[in-house]
């Protein structure tokens, strides 16, 4: 019999591995998304948020190692089965023309391991400049925490954040706009009507993402940070 890692490394093995760590990080992305509109809730909300999060102590930590371990394996699963592609087929066509129906194939398909390698360069700067940067404290009802808000207004005021944050969410849509039906499919046999429903659905999810994430620092340049009406500031 095969070995778990055997087994893990097969074609079906990982495609499996693609869809499960794919569609957990669908879920974080939304969850992120959430938690980073609490800039435009109550004046402390957004620190609050985060000071919860750190308060969890070695659950944070394990979150995060998990959260790394599903980056990793989806990045090398998704490269693997791209270099594996090129070496069958060394030399691209001429001419490229979208097959639409069950395979999806498009601009969004096309450009996966583009769109995913940077947003995996994306995230180690991303959480160097928001988790493991430096930023003040603030004191809320007489607790002490970080003064995560404070950091994000600034930061987005500067044009290369900005507009450079905003360009990386364009590419997590277009991502997402194949991947969430990519993924979903890995794991379920699923008939044309309902792949088509998966993929209509997905390109809905990702594009809500997408504005979602890119409306912030855009509102934040533009709106002047602590000026901006809907940002309340302490």
């Amino acid at each position: 019999m095969p070995s778990l890692i055997e087994a893990l490394m097969s074609q079906v093995g990982r495609k499996i591995l693609t869809g499960v760590t794919g569609v957990l990080l669908v879920f974080f992305i939304i969850f992120h998304l959430l938690g980073n509109l609490a800039i435009f809730g109550e004046p402390d909300a957004m620190n609050a948020y985060s000071h919860f999060l750190h308060q969890l102590g070695p659950l944070l930590w394990i979150a995060r190692i998990g959260l790394l371990l599903f980056f990793v394996v989806h990045a090398w699963i998704g490269i693997s089965i791209w270099l594996n592609k090129r070496k069958a087929r060394p030399q691209d066509y001429k001419v490229y023309s979208t097959k639409g129906g069950p395979s999806r194939q498009g601009l969004s398909s096309k450009s996966m391991v583009f769109t995913g390698f940077v947003l995996l360069i994306f995230v180690v700067f991303h959480v160097n400049t928001f988790a493991l940067g430096d930023m003040n404290t603030v004191v809320v009802n007489g607790v002490e925490m970080h003064d995560i808000k404070t950091l994000v207004l600034d930061t987005f005021q500067s044009p290369f954040y900005a507009f450079g944050y905003t360009f990386v969410m364009l590419l997590l849509g277009a991502h997402l706009g194949h991947g969430i039906w990519s993924a979903f499919t890995s794991l379920t046999v699923s008939s044309k009507k309902v792949s088509a429903a998966i993929y209509t659905i997905g390109v809905v999810i990702s594009v809500i993402l997408a504005i979602g994430f890119l409306f912030i620092p855009l509102y934040i340049y533009f709106g002047g940070g602590c000026e901006a009406a809907l940002i309340q500031c302490n």
